[in-house]
């Protein structure tokens, strides 16, 4: 059978993307904005620490969504394209597996904390920085991974269906977009196929219904009616009544009951997270521990392209990314860091802005400084210096924390993190 255009279309949108995002984590090149299209990235950057850019890329995907419906989560959510690729090596879908309850709760959870201001708990549910965390190989990535493969050849894409709180909200926005998956009903024999074809359990096809809400726009179905009953584009009216029901007002007023109590947690959480982020050097942009900590979303892209590799992933100890200087130190002509970061926890330095920022602090070698003639020739910004008569020099106020002089000391140097950045 002929691919339907649409699907065609779509699925080679998905295919660049995929392979735009495997190229940036695996260090080959980093497409601009292709991770700042991300939902959780771009809602955190416009609504906690406001950028322009997030926003207008934040109302590129919702006016996207209302005109095609949840089309982002086949062709730029990274996490729905990998569950895709799983989905080819499974022969039968597994049918209906919608719980609106569920799905609410988390969604309400994870942008209730989120607008409290901490990501903390998104990290938990986002798909991107699932992606990001297993692709990075840490362990909670790893973790997930295998269990999502298992759900994938159980359950289909149970995890969009029923879990992502992002593929909750644009869900609502596609309930009511332009263009929907709908069966028309005279030429409609019920014969299963689009039913059976449909990873995510939304489409009924006695009754001829789909739930728009929770259809990812995979455009499977398309593919394989003989019959041409299954369209994707304006729905005839009757198939957009709206019959409120009591279970619906009391679903919405729990969920936006529980999204109120998210957000007072989540002040809570911003307080208690950043105070377990103690004596930790920061990556350059991160500004403060209480800032960093609660707007990092562990995705690892930093990690993975540090040209120095010194960036740390979170672990049990520190609940966000750190600097590691036990093999490196930062580079002084980098800033890597801040340009790849989607979710603005690392602020969009300019390289002269991060020669400026001092992102720790050095002690001052006072005895055999004789001995680090080294460090003074690695020193960047001049703040190791020898006078003429081999006492040392050493300026604070250029420091920047590089622990440059520290490397090639062989570690002798003592660094110390500051719980604020400060541009010089």
């Amino acid at each position: 059978m002929k691919k339907n255009i649409f699907y065609r279309i779509r699925a080679g949108i998905a295919v660049c993307a995929g392979i735009l995002f495997l190229s940036a984590f695996l260090g080959l090149f980093y497409p601009v904005k292709i991770f700042d299209l991300q939902l959780g990235a771009a809602l955190q950057r416009t609504f906690i620490d406001f950028s322009l850019t997030a926003l207008i890329l934040l109302l590129f995907i919702l006016i996207l969504t209302f005109l095609f419906g949840r089309i982002y989560c086949s062709t730029i959510c990274p996490l729905g394209i990998l569950q895709e690729f799983l989905c080819l090596f499974k022969k039968k879908n597994s049918g209906k597996q919608n719980n609106m309850v569920f799905k609410y709760a988390i969604a309400a959870i994870a942008f209730g904390t989120l607008t409290g201001a901490t990501a903390y708990i998104l990290r938990f549910a986002d798909p991107y920085a699932y992606f990001g965390s297993f692709f990075s190989l840490s362990a909670v990535g790893i973790i997930f991974a295998a269990a999502l493969i298992c759900v994938v050849f159980l359950k289909d894409r149970f995890f969009c269906a029923n879990i992502c709180p992002v593929g909750t909200v644009l869900g609502l926005i596609s309930k009511f977009s332009l263009k929907q998956i709908y069966l028309q009903k005279n030429n409609c024999v019920s014969c299963g196929m689009c039913e059976n074809a449909c990873p995510v359990g939304c489409i009924d096809s006695k009754k001829k219904t789909v739930i728009n809400e929770t259809c990812v726009k995979c455009l499977k179905c398309l593919n394989v009616c003989n019959k041409n009953a299954v369209k994707y584009g304006a729905p005839p009216k009757e198939e957009i009544k709206f019959i409120p029901e009591k279970r619906h007002f009391v679903l919405t007023a729990a969920t936006l009951a529980l999204f109120a109590a998210a957000v007072k947690a989540g002040a809570i959480i911003k307080k208690e997270i950043s105070e377990k982020f103690s004596d930790v050097i920061m990556p350059p942009g991160a500004l403060n521990e209480e800032r960093f900590t609660n707007k990092c979303l562990n995705c690892n892209l930093c990690v993975k392209l540090c040209p120095e590799k010194i960036i740390k992933k979170a672990d049990a100890k520190f609940s966000a990314v750190s600097l590691d200087y036990s093999k490196g130190f930062c580079k002084y002509a980098c800033n890597k860091c801040n340009e790849v970061c989607p979710t603005g926890a690392l602020t969009k330095l300019s390289l002269e802005e991060k020669q400026k920022t001092r992102i720790a602090m050095i002690s001052a070698p006072v005895e055999n400084f004789k001995e680090y003639g080294e460090c003074v020739k690695a020193c960047p910004t001049g703040a190791l210096a020898q006078t003429a008569d081999g006492n040392p020099a050493f300026s604070a106020s250029k420091c920047i924390g590089c622990a440059a002089c520290r490397f090639v000391s062989g570690g002798n140097i003592k660094i110390y993190a500051t719980k604020r950045q400060k541009l010089l």
